[in-house]
């Protein structure tokens, strides 16, 4: 039987997209989109992927019941991706909308750019949109044949501070230093969006589709 690798829908991911790059490199597993918790927490493997605004996200896991899911398979050991909002929602609180906690799988803060400012002095967009550089700080198998300063896909306008040195797998500057890809035991996420970021975000998806924590 092939293995089941669960993309998490509770209405607010890109959910096409990312589909579909784990299906062009996956090596005989089965991508099943779902909403149900109980399918979540069978799958080998989970892909908790999100865009929009964290509290909604927040929200709408505690009421289908995506979130204790998610925290099971946390605790189960299996293989789990997040994903942009998905990565901020592990995290222990954001200062979106006034401030939420959020799942606390991680003990970093999620917080907004601000005004943030170049080298030189210049200010940068926000939203934080287009392709960054992602300095890998410790070796992994999640960074397998990925150059170091591979460039990613990026667009969100707040940010992971406050991870501890072990939790940060990648990090990404941007007016400041932020956590653009954190791992912690059988979890791994990333800020930008793999899916969207070319050779460089196929790698890693097929890495995540062979990790094993």
């Amino acid at each position: 039987m092939s293995e089941v690798v669960a993309v998490i829908d509770y209405g607010m991911g890109n959910l096409h997209s990312a589909s579909k790059a784990l299906e062009k490199v996956a090596s005989g597993q089965t991508i099943v989109i779902t909403s149900d918790p109980d399918q979540v927490r069978a799958a080998d493997r989970v892909v908790f992927p999100g865009v929009g605004a964290i509290r909604d996200c927040i929200a709408v896991l505690k009421d289908t019941g995506l979130d204790r899911a998610i925290v099971d398979v946390v605790a189960s050991g299996k293989p789990l991706l997040g994903i942009c909002v998905g990565m901020q929602a592990l995290m222990a609180r954001s200062e979106e909308n006034r401030g939420i906690d959020c799942l606390g799988v991680f003990d970093g803060q999620v917080t907004f750019f601000g005004e943030p400012v170049s080298e030189t002095g210049a200010r940068l967009k926000v939203p934080h949109m287009g392709w960054n550089q992602v300095q890998q700080m410790q070796a992994h198998p999640m960074w397998a044949g990925i150059a170091d300063e591979s460039r990613f896909y990026f667009v969100h306008s707040y940010c992971v501070t406050g991870l501890p040195d072990e939790q940060v797998a990648g990090r990404c500057q941007y007016g400041l230093a932020f956590a653009a890809a954190a791992v912690k035991d059988n979890v791994f996420a990333v800020q930008f969006h793999p899916e969207k970021s070319a050779d460089a975000g196929l790698t890693l998806l097929e890495n995540f589709l062979r990790w094993q924590p």
